[in-house]
C-alpha cells in the first residue's frame, strides 16, 4: 500500500488520525485501523476519520468514522468539529456542512477558537437507541456496580447516561465495559457517569464504546445533557466538562443538540507503508 498522508487533531483530548480520501480512494479494513490508531506501535488515536467526496450536493465534505478497535461508527461530535474546522480553513468559509452515515451536520466557527456543530436531533426510541426490546428509554432496569438506571439517548450513536453523585469515584474502567456489550444493546453502547452540580454544570466521565475511557466524547456530552433535561435535573443548556475540558450544549427547540468548543491540530505526517502492510 501507498504511503498516506495524515493529520493529527483532537478535541478536549479526544483525539483522531485523519486522513484524506478525497482525491484517491483509501483501502482501509480494520486491522489498518487497529494498526494506526495503536498508541505504542501506531500513531495512535481514539478514532480514524477518513474524508471522502460528498454525496449529497449540500455537504462539504464526507467524513467516515473507525473506532480504534476497527469498528465503524455512524457519528463522532469532537471529531466532526474537528473536521469542520479543517475543511472551515481549506475553503476560507466560516460555515460548513459535514455529510456522516448519521446525516448532515453544519459546522461554524464560534468565535475564539471555538467550532460549534449541529449534531443533529436527540432520539430517544427504544427502536432508534437501537435497544433489544421495547422499554422506557428514561428508565432502563439495568446496573453494574455504583451504575444504575441509566438514560439512554441516540445522538447518532447509542449511549446509556448514569446519574451518580460523583462522577469522578465511580469504576469506570470496570462497569464500562460490562454495560457496553450489555444484552440490551445490540450496536453496544457509549457509557456516561454524570454529575449534575449545584451551578448547573455536568461532570461527565465516558466509557466509549470500542474505545474505552476517552478524555472527551462530544455525542456524549450531548446525551447527558439531553438525558439530565428530561430528568428534571438541568435546563436545556449547560457546560459539561469532561476529563479533556469543556462543551457548551444546548437542546434547541426543535430537538437538534449544538455543540460548541475548542480544537487543536496537532501535527502531521505520512504514515509508513509498513504499517499498513
Amino acid at each position: 500500500m501507498r504511503a498516506v498522508n495524515f493529520v493529527k487533531m483532537h478535541g478536549l483530548g479526544n483525539d483522531f488520525v485523519v486522513l484524506d480520501a478525497r482525491s484517491r480512494p483509501l483501502d482501509l479494513g480494520p486491522e489498518r485501523v487497529r494498526a494506526i490508531a495503536d498508541r505504542r506501535t501506531g500513531v495512535g488515536c481514539d478514532q480514524v476519520i477518513v474524508l471522502q467526496p460528498p454525496q449529497s450536493d449540500l455537504a462539504d465534505a464526507r467524513m467516515r468514522i473507525f473506532n480504534a478497535d476497527g469498528g465503524e461508527v455512524a457519528a463522532c461530535g469532537n471529531g466532526a468539529r474537528c473536521v469542520a474546522a479543517m475543511v472551515m480553513e481549506e475553503k476560507g468559509n466560516s460555515h460548513v456542512i459535514i455529510e456522516t452515515a448519521a446525516g448532515l451536520l453544519d459546522g461554524e466557527a464560534a468565535g475564539d477558537g471555538m467550532i460549534s456543530v449541529d449534531m443533529g436531533p436527540a432520539a430517544l426510541d427504544w427502536r432508534d437507541i437501537p435497544l433489544s426490546e421495547p422499554m422506557d428509554t428514561l428508565h432502563l432496569g439495568i446496573e453494574n456496580g455504583q451504575l444504575k438506571d441509566p438514560v439512554a439517548v441516540s445522538m447518532g450513536n447509542p449511549h446509556a447516561v448514569f446519574f451518580v453523585d460523583d462522577a469522578n469515584a465511580v469504576a469506570l474502567e470496570t462497569s464500562g465495559p460490562a454495560i457496553e456489550r450489555h444484552a440490551l444493546f445490540p450496536e453496544y453502547t457509549n457509557v456516561e457517569a454524570a454529575e449534575v452540580r449545584a451551578s448547573g454544570d455536568i461532570r461527565v466521565r465516558v466509557w466509549e464504546r470500542g474505545v474505552g475511557i476517552t478524555r472527551a466524547c462530544g455525542s456524549g456530552a450531548c446525551a447527558a445533557l439531553v438525558a439530565a433535561n428530561l430528568r428534571g435535573l438541568a435546563g436545556r443548556a449547560a457546560d459539561v466538562e469532561l476529563d479533556g475540558g469543556r462543551l457548551a450544549i444546548e437542546w434547541l427547540p426543535d430537538n437538534h443538540v449544538l455543540m460548541t468548543g475548542p480544537v487543536a491540530r496537532t501535527f502531521s505526517g505520512t504514515l509508513d507503508p509498513a504499517l499498513l502492510a
